[in-house]
C-alpha cells in the first residue's frame, strides 16, 4: 500500500532526475484519473525536458511553496500525454478538484497565450 494518496492533498513535490542523477523537486497541483496520476506544467519547464532522458519521478506531500511534510515518497515513472481525448478527462479532474483556482489559471494563462503551450505529465506509480 502506497504511503500517500496522491489525489486527496492539494501539492506533491514532483522530482526529476538530470543526467547527472542530480534530482530537482518542484511543488506542483496533481489529479487522477483510473488510476494515474497527473501533473501539469509549461512545456518548456525543466521538468519536463529532463523527463525525456529520464522517465523516473518521485512524489511527495508538500506545500504550496514546497516544503516537504513528513512521510514516504513514492517512485514512479512518467510520460508526456498527448491524446486529446484523455486531456479533456484530466483537464476535467483538475477542474473538479481544484475549482476556481484551477479556472482562474485557465484564464490567466489563455489571456497570456500560453495555454496551448502546456505539457500534461501522466504519472504511474506501482503498486
Amino acid at each position: 500500500m502506497n504511503a500517500f494518496d496522491p489525489a486527496r492533498v492539494p501539492y506533491v513535490s514532483l522530482t526529476t532526475y538530470r543526467k547527472t542523477g542530480a534530482a530537482v523537486s518542484t511543488p506542483v497541483w496533481i489529479a487522477e484519473l483510473d488510476g494515474l496520476y497527473y501533473v501539469f506544467s509549461a512545456a518548456s519547464a525543466g521538468k519536463v525536458k529532463r523527463l525525456h532522458n529520464n522517465d523516473q519521478v518521485s512524489l511527495a506531500v508538500c506545500n504550496y511553496s514546497g516544503k516537504l511534510a513528513a512521510g514516504a515518497a513514492l517512485q514512479g515513472s512518467a510520460r508526456i500525454v498527448t491524446d486529446p481525448d484523455l486531456l479533456k478527462g484530466v483537464y476535467g479532474r483538475f477542474v473538479a478538484k481544484y475549482g476556481w483556482q484551477f479556472r482562474l489559471t485557465n484564464l490567466l494563462s489563455r489571456l497570456a497565450g500560453r495555454i496551448n503551450q502546456r505539457a500534461m505529465i501522466e504519472i504511474a506509480i506501482p503498486a
